[in-house]
Parts: structure tokens; sequence; C-alpha cells
């Protein structure tokens, strides 16, 4: 099968497409998917440039899994034995390490049917960001409705999921973007929006009950006078060194004002609950732009050029 794998760390032209060995479902758990769509995340071009965080996880010196890709959207082709939630033919979302393949087998635990209202591609760009979003917004920040949340980082993968979450809860959402980012992402659910090519949050008098840098652009430090007494940071990104992590460490000690960490749990529970509310319509992805498998050079450029508008999807097969 054809798959985009990187032998080496480094830029987006260590990537090639090359054949490899098909993958099998030994464990009864698992099943076949054909893909048809996978996203490209941050976490990829982070992993293909070897920051040392994600070395620890996949090799110092050269990658053990030379595969990328976290989401997945495709085909049922074969299912284990102790399979009970799907069959050959169910078109299914969902997470999965090497989905820039054509096939890839995950456990059904990650997995979920693929709402009816959508395309693979769209599909595609829900799970690791919407599930993000979530988990961030509803378990670490604990939303309820009237607050005051701001997005930082608005217009991305996670932050346009952010936005309209924040909005279901019935928070009372800023947003945070560029130029170009404002009307639209205004249009997903957002109260107030922000430029911050022109202005800084941080030099209004106006106080948030949580903030989630979605993008790891800010820290804990430079957000603390826009918290309320018992707001909540929440950073996503702590493999930047710009931005020390060490300040959301200290700043969890540092009165009623928390800072967060949040890393995303995939489940099938999260991944059905926000599958119900883009059959409900009230959760869209946003994709900025499609590439073919062929074109994952041109893909990584794209996401580590950190200018994307919503999510970038490939079209594998």
């Amino acid at each position: 099968m054809r798959a985009a794998i990187y032998s080496n760390y480094g830029p987006p032209e260590v990537m090639s497409i090359k054949d490899i060995e098909k993958p099998s479902i030994k464990e009864q758990d698992r099943v076949l998917i054909r893909v048809h769509s996978a996203s490209v995340n941050t976490m990829d071009y982070l992993y293909r440039k070897g920051y040392l965080p994600t070395r620890l996880d996949n090799g110092l010196t050269k990658p053990k899994n030379p595969v990328l890709g976290i989401d997945v959207a495709g085909t049922i082709e074969a299912v284990g034995e102790n399979v009970r939630k799907f069959k050959v033919g169910d078109h299914v979302f969902g997470s999965c390490f090497g989905s820039h393949s054509e096939y890839v087998s995950p456990r059904e635990n990650f997995l979920c049917h693929m709402p009816k209202n959508i395309t693979f591609e769209d599909a595609a760009a829900i799970p690791c960001a919407a599930q993000t979003a979530l988990q961030a917004l509803r378990d670490v920040a604990q939303v309820k409705q009237g607050q005051r949340v701001l997005i930082y980082g608005a217009s991305g993968g996670v932050g346009h999921f952010a936005v309209q979450l924040a909005n279901y809860y019935g928070a009372e959402v800023t947003a945070v973007c560029s130029t170009s980012n404002l009307d639209w992402v205004k249009d997903l659910g957002a109260h107030y929006v922000l430029d911050y090519t022109k202005e800084d949050f941080t030099d209004h008098r106006n106080k948030y009950d949580v903030i989630l840098d979605a993008v790891g652009k800010r820290t804990f430090f430079s957000c603390l006078r826009s918290l309320t007494e018992k707001g909540v940071y929440i950073t996503e990104h702590l493999f930047f060194p710009k931005y020390h992590p060490f300040q959301v460490m200290i700043g969890s000690f540092l009165g009623r004002k928390k800072a967060k960490i949040h890393f995303t749990k995939p489940n099938h529970g999260d991944l059905a609950f926000s599958c119900s509310l883009v059959e409900q319509e009230k959760l869209k992805p946003v994709i900025e732009k499609c590439y073919p498998l062929e074109q994952i050079v041109e893909a990584h450029q794209h996401i580590e050029s950190g200018r994307t508008k919503g999510k970038i999807v490939l079209r594998v097969t």
C-alpha cells in the first residue's frame, strides 16, 4: 500500500510516498480501514521535525514509526472477532496513528460511525481537534453558562472548534485571530472578535473566566491580569521553547488563578458526542484546503506556516 513516510527528522522535504506492508488485524478488537481522508495536524510536523519531546516517544536519532497521521475517515474492510460496534462496509472516523496511508488498523474504541450529513474530508478534520477543544473546555475549565471565555488562535484547527463549543455551553465568547479570519470566526458563534495584529487583548481591562491558548503563542504570566479571580488559563502546546512550560507549573501555585496543561485523550464517548453535535449542525469543521496524498510535502509546508484557516486535509483514496 502507498503511504507518506519519513525516515529521518527534518524539513517537509524528508517526506515521500512509498509502498509499505499493509497492516493486519491480529488483535481481535481492531478493524481494517481503507483510508479516504486524513487530516494534517500540528503534532504531525512536530514529530517530523523531531522536537525533543517527540523524539523521546518516537526515537532519538530516527523515527521508529515512519508514518504520520492521527485522524482518519474511511470504510471498514475487515473486523476482528471481538469487534461489536462495526461491520464491513461501515463509514467511520476517529483517532489512530499512521493514517497518512491507504490502510490503518485502529482499535474500535477510538472510532465512531460517520455523521450522515458530512463528507469523508469533513469527518477527517474532526477527531483530534474537536476532542481537544471539548476536553479543554468541558473537563479542564468546566465552562458554565454565562462565563466569559477567550480563545486565542480562534481560526486554527483546535480554536475554531473551541469557539463553537464554548458558545454551545452558553459562554460569552471572545475570539482572537488575524484580520482575514474575523468574519468567519464570528459566524461560528463568537460574540466578540479581536485582531491580534492590531491589538493585544491584555491591554484591555476585560477579565475572562477561561483563556484557552489553542496555538501556544501566549504564556500564563502574559495572560494573568486578564483572568478573573478564579480564572483558568489552558495551554495546548508545550513543544515551543519560546513559550516556557515551567510558567504553567509555577503559575499553578500562584493564588486562586490557575494554569493548566491539557493533553487530549481520544475516546469513543467524546467522539460520539462530537458526532451528535455535527449531526445537529451545532458543530462544523472548517477546511482551508485538501491535498492529495502525493502532495504531502506541500501539506506539511502549509501546516508548518502557522497560517492555517481551520484544518488541512489529505485525500488518500
